[in-house]
């Protein structure tokens, strides 16, 4: 145990586990939403500024995994120029959750993820006519939010859907683009000295619960229409969002 010292207690061992199995069951299901739901429910136990840091530890190993088909078929062009975004904003976002005050980085957070949930949920898309300059424009807008709470997927995700090509490479270039950014991610966090050896406790608890749901999530998909599941996502990210709430920490903690 004395290699564990930061193994979270109480509800915020509780938390912790549901965070990593609730993130779990949508990133098994439909393939998204998994930071979106782990970050703000975790934080309500650890703190957004190591719930970020967990979530990318615990999901390098899916990253590593879904890569090498990504590549083959993604428009590496394209994600170039996102991921270059990416780069400059990232370091600014890791900045800004090493330096904010913890609580009103929560309520940041928090309040981030509904508002992205909104342009998920809105179907909005990008419609206007790319160029390189709005290209990093969508990266950067990525990069700051993966740095600040690992959710760098939204805006670049209704930027690629407003573009022609087929689902198949569509889905190829954001998963391209989310390695590319769990890499700078991982430097900026590095740097910022997030990356902490207490982390390990947490990391032990949630990493069997997150790989847990993904396996559930998994086996649930195909059992119900699509819309259903995505639906069931977007619920599922609004209660982390609104649970994430500091407002309810007497109840919950």
């Amino acid at each position: 145990m004395a290699a564990l010292p930061s193994l979270p207690q109480g509800a915020a061992l509780a938390w912790l586990l549901v965070a990593a199995l609730a993130a779990g069951l949508a990133r098994g299901f439909s393939g998204f939403g998994a930071a979106l739901i782990f970050v703000p429910l975790a934080s309500i136990g650890l703190g957004t500024r190591q719930a970020a840091p967990l979530m990318l530890v615990i999901e390098v190993l899916a990253i590593a995994l879904l890569t090498p088909a990504a590549w083959r078929i993604a428009d590496r062009r394209e994600v170039g120029w996102l991921s270059l975004g990416a780069a400059l904003g990232t370091p600014l976002g890791a900045t800004v959750l090493a330096l904010a005050d913890p609580l009103a980085l929560r309520w940041g957070v928090a309040l981030v993820i509904l508002g992205l949930l909104g342009l998920l949920v809105s179907g909005w898309r990008f419609r206007g006519t790319p160029s390189r300059p709005v290209t990093l424009g969508f990266g950067l807008a990525g990069g700051v939010l993966g740095g600040v709470a690992m959710v760098s997927g939204p805006p670049v995700l209704a930027y690629l859907l407003g573009r022609d090509g087929p689902a198949r490479q569509l889905r190829a270039d954001f998963a391209l683009f989310l390695a590319a950014g769990a890499v700078f991610i991982g430097i900026a966090y590095a740097m910022a000295g997030l990356l902490e050896a207490t982390l390990l406790g947490p990391f032990a608890v949630a990493a069997p619960a997150y790989a847990l749901g993904i396996g559930l999530g998994a086996r649930a998909f195909g059992l119900a229409s699509e819309r259903v599941f995505r639906l069931t996502c977007y619920g599922m990210i609004a209660v982390a969002a609104l649970l994430g709430l500091p407002v309810w920490d007497r109840l919950l903690l």
